[in-house]
This record gives C-alpha cells, structure tokens and sequence, in this order.
C-alpha cells in the first residue's frame, strides 16, 4: 500500500480498536515495515500513532474491566482477589521492612558523597546544607 492520507487515517482507526501494530496493518494491508517508516519520517503521524494506541489500550481496559466486574458478579474468586488487590487498600499488596538503624553522630565527607550518589541514582533531591 502506497503512502496516502487516507491510508495513514485508516491505520489510526484500526490502532484505536485494536491496540496491536500487526493486527492493525494486516487488517489495512499495510507492512509493519512500511508503517514504522511511515512513522519515522513523519512525526505528526507518529504523535498521531501514539494517541491511538492509548485510546486503543483504554478501550481494551474499559473492556478487561467490564470482564472483570462480570466475572466478580459470578463469584469467581481469582476475579474477586483481583479487583480487591487492585480497588480496595485493605487488600493491596504491601511490603514491610523491619530494622534497627545505629545512627552516626557526622557522616565522613566520603559517606556524605556515597549518600548524595544513592539518592540521586533513587530520582531523589537533595538539598546542599
């Protein structure tokens, strides 16, 4: 299939039913190579691309979770357990960490560094007093 507007338009309704690059270009009659290059030379599509694929994936969650709720309404345990886990903070999954700190009175200007790398390798901020 040749590159065209109207190409292109059906690809993203196709991803936005259907989340999935392959199943959406064999229902077009599109390459996954043609598409991908498609994507790369034009960057508006690929915005465009990622939009779908996100309206795509909300449609089939809207959809696992109407499932879900079906399943739960039959009293199927697993579906039970797994909308509890996900939907209620008595039953979410939950770690624990039990210790004993021995505090230092003055961390060595080494240990401030090793200190100061860790949280940054976390993604945390430290202030510089």
């Amino acid at each position: 299939m040749r590159e065209s507007k109207r190409a292109k338009e059906l690809m993203l309704e196709q991803l936005k039913k259907t989340p999935i690059v392959q199943i959406a270009c064999e229902k077009v009659g599109l390459s996954r190579v043609s598409f991908y290059n498609w994507k790369k030379r034009d960057k508006e599509f690929a915005k465009q691309i990622d939009d779908a694929l996100l309206d795509g994936r909300s449609l089939v969650n809207d959809l696992a979770e109407s499932q879900l709720i079906n399943a739960v309404k039959d009293r199927n345990i697993t579906a039970i357990v797994a909308w509890l886990k996900h939907n209620h903070p008595n039953y979410k999954t939950k770690v624990e960490i039990e210790g004993q700190l021995n505090l230092i009175e003055e961390l060595s200007p080494e240990q401030k560094e090793l200190v100061r790398k860790a949280l940054e390798l976390a993604g945390m901020q430290i202030n510089k007093s």
